[in-house]
Order: C-alpha cells, then sequence, then structure tokens
C-alpha cells in the first residue's frame, strides 16, 4: 500500500511527549494551594477535561482563584514553563514519526492541550518539521469526547476514515475514536490515562511504548481491515 493514503493523529501528553506525570503533579499543586486534596474520583473526572473545564473544577470544587480565568492563568504560568524548558519526547517516539514521514504517511496532532503549550513542546522535541498541522480542540471548539477534533485532522490530511489512526494513551479518547470508525493504536503511559486492560480491550492495537513497534510493523496493519475485539499487542 501507498504510504501517502495513510493517515496518524497523534496525541500529544503522555504520547508523544512524556509529560502527563507534570500535569499530574499541577493538579495536586492546585488542590493544595486552596488546602485540598484530589480524591481518586477527582483524577479521573479531570482525565477528559480541556484547560477552561480543568480551571472551572478548581475554581468550584476547591474555590481557587477569584475566577475560572484566574486559575486558567494559573495553569498557563506553571505549564508553559515545562513545555518551553523541560519537555521530553517519549523513548523512540521522534523516531517513530520521522520513520512514518519519510515513509509518506500524513502526520498531524490532537490534543486537549491548550496551542501555545502543544507548539511550545513539539518544537522543543523536534517533532514540528513531521506534522501537517497541530490542533487543540479549542480549534473546534469541543472536548475529545467527541471526534470532532480527530475530523478535522482527518480532513486537512485527506486520508479516508478506513485508513486514519489515531495514537492515543487515554482509553476514554480511544472509545471515542472507536466509535466514530478510526483505526486506533493505544500506547501506555500510566493507569490515570488507562491501564494497559482498558487499552487492549478497546483498542484495535495496544503498546507498551514505541520501542515495542516498528515503522514496517505499522505500515502493514493498513494492509489488514479494521481489526474489532480485543488489541492484538
Amino acid at each position: 500500500m501507498d504510504a501517502s493514503e495513510i493517515g496518524v493523529v497523534f496525541d500529544c501528553d503522555g504520547t508523544l511527549l512524556d509529560s502527563m506525570g507534570v500535569w499530574h503533579g499541577l493538579q495536586n499543586e492546585l488542590a493544595e494551594r486552596a488546602g485540598g486534596t484530589l480524591t481518586a474520583e477527582d483524577v479521573a473526572a479531570l482525565a477528559p477535561m480541556s484547560i477552561p473545564e480543568c480551571g472551572a473544577f478548581f475554581h468550584e470544587r476547591f474555590g481557587l482563584g477569584e475566577s475560572d480565568r484566574e486559575v486558567v492563568g494559573m495553569i498557563d504560568e506553571y505549564m508553559l514553563d515545562f513545555y518551553r524548558h523541560r519537555a521530553e519526547p517519549r523513548p523512540g517516539a521522534l523516531e517513530f514519526v520521522q520513520g512514518l514521514a519519510q515513509a509518506g504517511a500524513h502526520l498531524t496532532v490532537a490534543s486537549s492541550s491548550l496551542k501555545p503549550y502543544l507548539m511550545a513542546g513539539i518544537e522543543r522535541c523536534g517533532f514540528a518539521p513531521y506534522l501537517e498541522r497541530v490542533l487543540s480542540v479549542e480549534d473546534v471548539h469541543s472536548t475529545k469526547r467527541e471526534p470532532d477534533v480527530w475530523d478535522r485532522a482527518r480532513e486537512i490530511m485527506g486520508t479516508s476514515k478506513q485508513l486514519t489512526w489515531g495514537v492515543e494513551d487515554s482509553a476514554y479518547a480511544i472509545g471515542t475514536l472507536a466509535g466514530a470508525g478510526y483505526r486506533t493504536l493505544g500506547i501506555y503511559d500510566s493507569d490515570d490515562a488507562g491501564t494497559w486492560d482498558a487499552l487492549q480491550a478497546s483498542a484495535e492495537h495496544a503498546i507498551r511504548g514505541f520501542e515495542d513497534l516498528t515503522v514496517e510493523e505499522f505500515l502493514a496493519w493498513n494492509e489488514q481491515p479494521l481489526f474489532v475485539g480485543t488489541a492484538n499487542k
């Protein structure tokens, strides 16, 4: 198959970038600033939220800040410093992206993070030259609970849904993709995003890291029809 027919939409945090630990640290710090503590239920509720939703959550749940917007400003200050100066790619991620680009596949990013965070981290870690577009859910006024951001990415790449993949560490995002008819690759990062068992159950294919998958193997999957059921890796 001609790789130029294939589209891949990568998540950013926890997928391309080793950054989810920083997000979890930020969430705990915001709760502590307000004199509170996050429960397991709070962590699960935060997982699919956009940045404005996170701001509203901490303001309403803990009384942090004078407004939602003030909390978003706290998040901005903390996270922009990280993405500009400390963000690192996940092992093997840049090499995998480079290999797909060299093969001719269309590559984009779709994330729940704000565009300034995404651009800072992606440029720092060397992904930018290989991507046709970097999208935030804010670009489509939606969240990853709906397929809108992946639909926009696929439109940009000009690929068919049957040959467009979402690569995600989040089990709930994999569920959205699968429900919309996209092909799915789950990559494990932490149980907060989705347990290994949950990723295997929801994704067409699942891996623990990019070191477990070659570009050649991935391209070969596109010769096969959509696999429905428990992931085969």
